[in-house]
C-alpha cells in the first residue's frame, strides 16, 4: 500500500498503447512496480528512453563500518555535533543500522548538482528544521518542518533547500507503508487510525524537462554507489498514474491516542517496514485516571531495540537530552524513566514533547563514527 491512486500530467486513455507527441513520435512508457508486478506500481511516460545511459562507473560501497561487539548498554548520541554538511547525499552521516535499515542524519546546506536514486529500498526524510523542494521524476514536493518525506525505491530525485535543513534519514531495504492494522481490506485507512488519506500529500506539480546533455544519476544498489550518466534530463516525465510515488505526512497531523492509563508505544506507530516500525510522539493530553502515572513504566525490549530521535519540547522521562539527541535502548535489558521523573509526572495534564521513535526487531549496530558524538556515561544515569 502506498497512499491511493493518483495521476499527474498527461497520459493516454489506455495503458500500453501508442501515446504520440505532436511530431508523431512516441512517448516512452515505463512501468515502475514492486514485488514482481504484484505490488504497488505506477506507469510513467517519458520524452526519452529511461534506459538510455551514456556512461557507467562503479563508485564503491556506501555501507558504513560498524563497531566491534562490546558490553550491552544504553547509548546516547548528540547529532547536533555531527560536522558533515553539504548536499542531501554527501551530508548523510550514518549512525546506526542493521540488515533491514540504516539510520543517520544530514545537514543540507546546498542543492544537489546531480540526481540520486536508491535502488536498494525506500527512504524516509524526516525534516527536523528547514524548508525547500524535493524534485522527483513524479513531480515536485515542497517540504517543511515536521514533514516525513517518503520516497519509494527507484525514484530519481534531488533535494533543493531554500534554507539549511536538518534531516533524520531512514534508508529501508524494504517497502515503507502505513501500519497494516489501521487499513481495511481495500487499503483505506480506518476510522481509528491516528491519521487519514486527507493528511497525506503527493507531488504538487509535474515540471517536465525535455533537455539533452550530460546528467549524472548516482544510484544505490547492492550496497554500493554507481554513476549513471544519461544523455537527457532524468525528470522528463510528461505524465504518470498509479499507486507508487513519493508522498509526505507532517508529524503535526498525527492525532495522538490517549486513555485513562498510560498507553503502550504502538499507539504512536506511523509507518512500518520489514522488521521495524516508525512512531511519532507528539504533544498530547496525559492519562486521566485519578491515580494514573503519566511517565512510562519501566519495560524490557525483549524482542526489539528502541531508538528515539528527540525533536523538541519537554522530554519528561529523560534528563540530559537535547534537541537532536538519539538514544538507543537495546533489547535484553530494561529501561525506563530517569530517577525522579516518575514522581514529577504525577498530576501533570499534558506533554509538549516531539520525537520520532524507531523500533527494530533485529539488534541495531553502532557505526564507528558515531563514537565522536556519543555521551559515554549515559548507561549510568539511572544510578
Amino acid at each position: 500500500m502506498n497512499m491511493y491512486y493518483r495521476q499527474l500530467g498527461n497520459i493516454p486513455h489506455k495503458r500500453h498503447t501508442m501515446f504520440k507527441k505532436d511530431d508523431g513520435s512516441l512517448y516512452r512508457e515505463q512501468v515502475m512496480g514492486t514485488k514482481g508486478f504484484s505490488g504497488t506500481q505506477s506507469i510513467l511516460y517519458h520524452h526519452h528512453l529511461p534506459t538510455a545511459v551514456a556512461k557507467t562507473e562503479y563508485l564503491g560501497s556506501y555501507m558504513p563500518e560498524f563497531e566491534e561487539e562490546g558490553a550491552l548498554r544504553h547509548r546516547h548520541f548528540f547529532t547536533d555535533k555531527v560536522e558533515k554538511e553539504g548536499c542531501a547525499l554527501k551530508s548523510r552521516e550514518y549512525l546506526l543500522g542493521n540488515s533491514d535499515l540504516l539510520i543517520g542524519t544530514a545537514y543540507v546546506t546546498e542543492e544537489m548538482t546531480n540526481f540520486y536514486r536508491n535502488g536498494d529500498g525506500d527512504e524516509i526524510l524526516y525534516i527536523h528544521f528547514g524548508k525547500g523542494q524535493v524534485e522527483t521524476m513524479f513531480g515536485t514536493i515542497t517540504y517543511g518542518k515536521g514533514d516525513y518525506v517518503v520516497i519509494p525505491i527507484g525514484t530519481i530525485y534531488r533535494v533543493v533547500p531554500e534554507e539549511d535543513t536538518k534531516m533524520l534519514i531512514v534508508e529501508s531495504f524494504s517497502q515503507i507503508t502505513t501500519p497494516r492494522r489501521y487499513r481495511n481490506e481495500y487499503g483505506q485507512l480506518l476510522e481509528h487510525s491516528p491519521f487519514c488519506e486527507r493528511d497525506l500529500r503527493g507531488p504538487e506539480k509535474l515540471e517536465t524537462k525535455d533537455e539533452e546533455g550530460e546528467f549524472e544519476v548516482i544510484t544505490k544498489s547492492r550496497g554500493a554507489l554507481h554513476s549513471h550518466v544519461l544523455n537527457h534530463h532524468p525528470l522528463d516525465v510528461v505524465g504518470w498514474d498509479g499507486y507508487l510515488y513519493p508522498w509526505v505526512f507532517n508529524i503535526e497531523d498525527f492525532e495522538p491516542i490517549t486513555g485513562r492509563v498510560h498507553q503502550p508505544p504502538p499507539v504512536h506507530q506511523t509507518f512500518e517496514g520489514h522488521n521495524f516500525v516508525v512512531c511519532s510522539f507528539v504533544p498530547r493530553l496525559y492519562d486521566y485516571h485519578p491515580e494514573s502515572i503519566p511517565a512510562p513504566y519501566n519495560h524490557s525490549n525483549v524482542n526489539s531495540d528502541e531508538l528515539l530521535y528527540y525533536v523538541e519540547g519537554n522530554f519528561m522521562s529523560r534528563k540530559g537530552i537535547k534537541e537532536g539527541s538519539i538514544t538507543l535502548h537495546p533489547s535484553g535489558i530494561p529501561h525506563g524513566p530517569h530517577p525522579g521523573t516518575t514522581e514529577a509526572s504525577i498530576g501533570k495534564k499534558e506533554t509538549l514533547e516531539l520525537a520520532v521513535m524507531i523500533d527494530t526487531f533485529k539488534p541495531l549496530k553502532i557505526v564507528k563514527k558515531a563514537h565522536d558524538v556519543e555521551d559515554p556515561n549515559y548507561m549510568f544515569t539511572w544510578v
